[in-house]
């Protein structure tokens, strides 16, 4: 089974969160995840808030970071 971390890594490593990727972290945030899956998400959103890591889902509907 892939981990919230797993998927944080692959989208921190290339700059980049598909929709398919952000899909499956909200199936997998709605599992139970240790705190090193808490702590990868965090980093994830703070990466997104930085522009170190952009979102298909925002670029396919225009929204300009």
């Amino acid at each position: 089974m892939t981990r919230i971390r797993d998927v944080v890594k692959k989208a921190l490593a290339s700059g980049y969160l598909t929709v398919e990727a952000e899909n499956q972290l909200r199936q997998l945030l709605t599992t139970r995840y240790d705190l090193e899956d808490f702590n990868a998400f965090m980093s994830l959103q703070e990466a997104a808030m930085n522009g170190n890591v952009r979102q298909e889902s925002r670029e396919r509907c225009g929204i300009k970071y």
